[in-house]
């Protein structure tokens, strides 16, 4: 297919046009324009010999007018010719100089830049590097394309006004903006992996996108634990997209998923990575979210779940990173370990947390608790509120079926405090 080939090839054509020219907003339009002039012209014609040549020819002549036009303009017909005339085009067979092995880092810590917004750096991340046209990342967070192009246009800006230019940020810089460029990769797959909204449960093309993504980090940051672990996080959790959903699109918790469907050669290599980064240096919150999700796809069934373990691991989490949603899902584990009761008790210290204050999953875990715990009714008032506040089709069919199973649910006498917990 042409689209995995014009994605990888994206980045390197715009590290070549940013390293030669400067000017990271007019390359990466440049870019752009060359790769729907691919996408519209390969299927006829057919995959040039040298694509990578193809796209930097066609994204140089249209940088080239750009300048020219802003020359025009400015009456910088000199500079501009004697940075990019016409003569040093090249044809599209022709060898071209190699991008350097950090263009895809670079580019990475430059869409991520402080002076962009966070849903900013996400949307100009999936069209700078991960080749998305807007189009495609509009339909992804279902907004319209208008929304989204001024919003990357905006992100663009940003970034020539603080005065960036196509280089790595000085080694002072480099770990606190490889912490954002995770955290962008890691919303990105997030919402492949549990739309926000919409009809559909997953976005297929956003998760594989963000593993995608952070396959090219890790081979520029081979030595970096917290890379692998990301890593490792999305190939375990992407491993049972196939179970978590039916035909028809609805959701299947995790203890009821066909476990067979998981896919063992993303679990292999996932757990393989946890292993290796776990034994190697200081421990961070994305391995050890990788450690729960291998805890996870390594059990047999549901119930042979090591929940003990993962309970250690969240109160791990809790200290590395603490945030109220660690803190819900170690309710979710204490409650394995400890029964319901002990769980509900740990939610109840988050009903103030501004954070969760809109977020349906305090709701929708205090509504499982409570079931288990032999209170239906008000297991039902908890289900019909996460189904009111989640914006995910999907999840609101789950929660209101879930509530009018309640309705016809007798008080349980004894719950089983080692019944899973509804996690999808």
């Amino acid at each position: 297919m042409i689209e995995p080939l014009l994605r990888e090839l994206a980045p390197q054509v715009l590290g070549f046009l940013a390293r030669r020219h400067g000017q990271f907003d007019l390359c990466e339009d440049a870019v752009q324009e060359a790769l729907i002039a691919a996408a519209q012209q390969w299927p006829n014609d057919g995959v040039p010999g040298n694509p990578r040549g193809w796209l930097i020819t066609v994204a140089t002549r249209r940088l080239t007018d750009q300048f020219r036009s802003e020359s025009a303009r400015r009456k910088r017909e000199d500079s501009v010719a004697a940075m990019s005339g016409p003569e040093e085009l090249v044809s599209p067979g022709a060898d071209h100089e190699q991008p350097a092995e950090d263009d895809t880092l670079t580019l990475l810590f430059l869409c991520c830049h402080p002076a962009v917004t966070p849903a900013s750096q996400v949307a100009l991340t999936l069209r700078a590097v991960g080749g998305l046209s807007t189009a495609e990342i509009a339909r992804a967070f279902m907004v319209p394309e208008a929304t989204m192009a001024p919003r990357i246009s905006r992100a663009k800006k940003s970034i020539k006004a603080a005065g960036s230019r196509f280089v790595l940020p000085p080694e002072e810089e480099r770990a606190d903006r490889l912490r954002v460029v995770l955290q962008v990769l890691y919303l990105i797959f997030n919402e492949g992996y549990t739309a926000s909204s919409g009809e559909e449960l997953q976005r297929v093309e956003l998760t594989a996108e963000a593993i995608r993504l952070a396959r090219m980090l890790r081979e520029s940051l081979p030595d970096e634990g917290e890379v692998a672990g990301l890593l490792a996080l999305m190939l375990l959790t992407d491993a049972r997209r196939a179970a978590r959903t039916t035909d028809a699109g609805e959701l299947i918790p995790i203890d009821e998923q066909d476990r067979s469907l998981w896919n063992q050669e993303s679990i292999t290599e996932g757990a393989d990575l946890v292993l290796k980064t776990l034994a190697e240096g200081e421990v961070g919150s994305y391995q050890v979210q990788a450690a729960i999700a291998a805890v996870h796809a390594e059990a047999p069934t549901a119930e042979e779940t090591d929940w003990p373990q993962i309970l250690g691991l969240y109160l791990l989490l809790e200290k590395l990173a603490p945030n109220p949603m660690v803190t819900l899902n170690r309710a979710i584990a204490l409650a394995q370990v400890e029964g319901p009761q002990a769980g509900l008790e740990l939610l109840a210290t988050l009903d103030d947390d501004k954070h969760l204050a809109d977020n349906h999953r305090l709701d929708a875990v205090r509504a499982h608790l409570l079931e288990r715990a032999g209170d239906v009714s008000a297991a039902r008032e908890h289900f019909l509120a996460a189904a009111r506040r989640t914006t995910s089709l999907p999840e609101q069919r789950y929660l209101t079926a879930k509530a009018a199973g309640t309705a016809n649910v007798r008080p349980a006498r004894s719950p089983d405090p080692k019944a899973p917990p509804q996690e999808s």
